[in-house]
């Protein structure tokens, strides 16, 4: 079956796990990616732990289904393949600071007049403009700016660091998202444009919740503030509970019929007019809750859960969630072969489409696996491909 992005091309000149994730959404969908690495060195991710054999696992998981040629694009002879290449490309996506490609003469006024349709996506920390834009950063600076870590451990007193870098895995799909937006636009204007995707606007954005009550008047995530939420570990019925193991059960049962449910599978009835108890009284039942999930074991509690209409879920361990039967029969975990690593696992593709299904085609590139077929599929003779590696342009 033909992928959703059959016949688009994308010259990725990004590098790192925020940036690969997004052309990897776009490959798995069926775009032709070519990744544009440093020769020598390639993509930091490669050698970055934790390591499989020779290559850093973490590039392994979001490098499938792309090309890679090794280019320095920091000489005249580099940027006049990148020329010929911009040419015959959809898409450039880059995540240097802002004013690098400019200073290479690749920036989007330059490669606009090669090739007017290019949709031209720059995805970085602060974005192009404003006083922070030259400023260096990562994950949580980006969140700490947007105000998440700050409403994080409210309730401990102090902000706590999520365990997975959300600002970086959130502008992969962010950039994937404004990109396929610039190709639709281009399908009506005949005209590309370039693209400035900032990780901390995209932050912003996605605290919605804390920042409506801040409009409102009221304090996120504290106190007894009316309109109050309180998801960050205050609540009854939106909480994580030990049981008997050692293990945890996460419980969210905002609406009144599952905290109903809930206390009638845990025997305690006489809560249900308590879901929003405030002070001393919701102290009480927190810590009548707590003691009762330290009774039995996580499976004995999801024994008696299961088939009862309420939100309960384990909270998985790496192990568990490649076992879960769930994330399986969505096919999240696969296996795919290398020419280097073996045989390697996959995060499998997220979204399924019934007619134009991501896929996974091909294993991660070795780096500079494609650089001679690029260089000929352009008209490079072999003579000039071997006057372009011993000048290290290649």
């Amino acid at each position: 079956m033909a992928g959703a992005l059959d016949g688009i091309k994308v010259l990725d000149f990004s590098r790192l796990l925020p940036f690969e994730y997004c052309t990897m959404m776009l490959a798995d969908l069926g775009a032709e990616v070519l990744k544009v690495e440093e020769p020598e060195k390639g993509d930091y991710m490669r050698w970055l732990p934790p390591k499989n054999k020779k290559e850093g696992y973490i590039f392994l998981l979001a490098n499938r289904n792309k090309k890679s040629m090794t280019l320095n694009f920091n000489t005249e002879k580099g940027r006049e393949i990148v020329y010929r290449l911009v040419k015959k490309y959809d898409v450039l996506f880059e995540s240097f600071r802002p004013g690098i490609m400019d200073g290479f003469g690749l920036g989007y006024k330059d490669l606009k007049e090669i090739n007017p349709r290019l949709v031209y996506c720059s995805s970085t920390g602060y974005g192009q403009t404003g006083p922070y834009k030259d400023k260096a950063g990562h994950d949580a600076n980006y969140i700490a700016v947007a105000g998440i870590l700050g409403v994080t451990g409210r309730h401990t007193g102090a902000p706590v660091i999520p365990g997975i870098p959300i600002a970086d895995m959130s502008i992969g799909i962010f950039s994937a998202y404004a990109i396929l937006a610039g190709l639709m636009a281009r399908d009506r204007t005949g005209k590309g444009q370039h693209i400035d995707v900032s990780m901390t606007d995209c932050m912003v954005s996605y605290n919605t919740i804390p920042l409506a009550h801040h409009f409102a008047g009221y304090e996120y995530g504290i106190g007894e503030s009316s309109g109050s939420l309180e998801i960050t570990g205050h609540a009854l019925w939106y909480n994580c509970f030990e049981t008997r193991d050692g293990k945890y059960l996460f419980l969210g049962n905002l609406e009144k019929k599952f905290w109903i449910n809930l206390c009638k599978a845990i025997g305690r009835e006489d809560f249900v007019d308590f879901e929003f108890a405030t002070g001393k009284k919701r102290d009480e039942i927190m810590a009548e809750m707590r003691s009762i999930f330290l009774t039995k074991s996580r499976e004995e509690w999801l024994e008696i859960m299961g088939g009862k209409d309420f939100c309960a879920s384990p909270v998985n361990s790496l192990e568990e969630v490649v076992a879960d039967p769930q994330v399986n029969a969505r096919e999240m975990i696969l296996e795919t072969d290398h020419p280097v690593e073996g045989t390697i696992k996959q995060i499998g593709f997220p979204y399924k489409f019934s007619e134009t299904p991501g896929k996974i085609k091909t294993p991660p590139p070795v780096l500079g696996q494609h650089t001679n077929e690029v260089l000929a599929n352009f008209g490079y003779t072999e003579d000039d491909i071997r006057d372009l590696e011993e000048k290290g342009i290649v």
